[in-house]
């Protein structure tokens, strides 16, 4: 079950890094210094979620009744929140976990990235 979040926080960090078409080297490192020393197998679940097409519905759905606001701070964590593409994926990440407004915006604050909403 811990390996199954695991994958599910680090799915999140994922798909949100390459919510833009890319995966520039500052959110490479992010990814990779969350990780520490990763085995053969996590090293090839990476490489497949970067290479899978971004996903949200589906990655909403993988996430069980009480994680929603912890896997959306995965996801607010790995990029720099710093174009339009970054922001509408968050804010169709949060809409289909079922976060409002407010919580979003209380996340964002708390990591201190940008609010979503005004």
């Amino acid at each position: 079950e811990q390996d199954a979040a695991a994958a599910l926080m680090l799915r999140a960090m994922i798909q949100a890094a390459k919510c833009d078409g890319k995966v520039d080297a500052a959110e490479q490192q992010k990814l990779l210094g969350n990780l520490g020393d990763v085995s053969p197998e996590e090293k090839r679940f990476v490489e497949a979620e970067l290479r899978a097409p971004v996903d949200v519905p589906g990655l909403a759905r993988q996430v069980p009744k009480g994680l929603e606001a912890q896997v959306y701070t995965m996801s607010v964590m790995a990029i720099d929140l710093d174009n339009r593409n970054e922001a509408q994926y968050l804010h169709q990440f949060a809409t289909a976990l079922g976060l409002d407004q407010h919580q979003v915006n209380q996340i964002h604050s708390r990591l201190g990235a940008p609010a979503l909403y005004s």
